[in-house]
């Protein structure tokens, strides 16, 4: 079927992967390193934008130096990767992935995750069978969605050409990036609550906004008739 379905472009963090609770004690902890006061959840998801650098201009009022942001960026990574290991798949994922497959549906993921990280904790959850194909990010961590989703789906044309409906993609995310990503490529996109986002911030992309992953999935679907 896949050549006829709506082919799903997956998100990582905050999205498939529930991690925002690391994100949150990761920031933190990076924040103390750098003398910042610490940030409620809820704060963040009305700051939280992308490319990070703008994130932490909201909460300084002015865009970090590079020697400030290379000690910032260091000090989250290596707090993040400690505590994300206590975090697990966001509810009924690793199901709603089999479900699909097992219908011919066909799948990728997305993610600004670095690359070499992303791919051994998505085989340590078991799901890397689900996709046509798993992409981190490959070089610095301070740019948007946009030109790593075109890169994304250049790839994926070379291994799935014959199975993805380049005109039925749908981007699922959760952050306003995700649906910029998703138009800059001429895709749709669904974002969820559960992550980077206050529903008040996702609902700024003027895009479908849902509480749950399943929601996502159905939304999807749907805009495809």
């Amino acid at each position: 079927m896949g050549k006829h379905g709506t082919h799903i472009v997956w998100d990582w963090n905050g999205t498939l992967f529930h991690d925002i609770d690391a994100v949150i004690e990761a920031t933190n902890a990076s924040f103390a390193e750098i003398g910042l006061p610490p940030i409620t959840l809820a704060r963040y998801r009305d700051l939280y934008c992308v490319p990070v650098p703008r994130f932490y201009e909201r909460l300084m009022g002015r865009l970090p130096t590079d020697e400030e942001w290379e000690v910032m960026d260091e000090a989250f990574h290596r707090h993040y990767w400690v505590r994300a290991e206590n975090s697990g798949l966001t509810e009924g994922a690793k199901q709603l992935l089999s479900e699909r497959q097992a219908a011919g549906l066909t799948q990728s993921l997305c993610s600004l995750a670095p690359h070499e990280q992303l791919i051994p904790i998505v085989r340590m959850h078991g799901i890397e069978q689900h996709f046509v194909r798993v992409d981190g990010r490959i070089g610095p961590s301070h740019t948007g969605k946009a030109e790593h989703m075109v890169r994304h789906l250049a790839a994926l044309d070379g291994v799935a050409r014959d199975q993805v409906a380049r005109d039925r993609l749908v981007v699922i995310g959760d952050a306003v990036d995700d649906a910029l990503a998703a138009a800059h490529v001429g895709a749709r996109a669904v974002l969820y609550t559960g992550g980077s986002h206050s529903r008040a911030s996702l609902e700024t992309a003027g895009v479908r906004v849902v509480d749950s992953l399943a929601e996502a999935v159905e939304a999807a679907e749907d805009l495809y008739g």
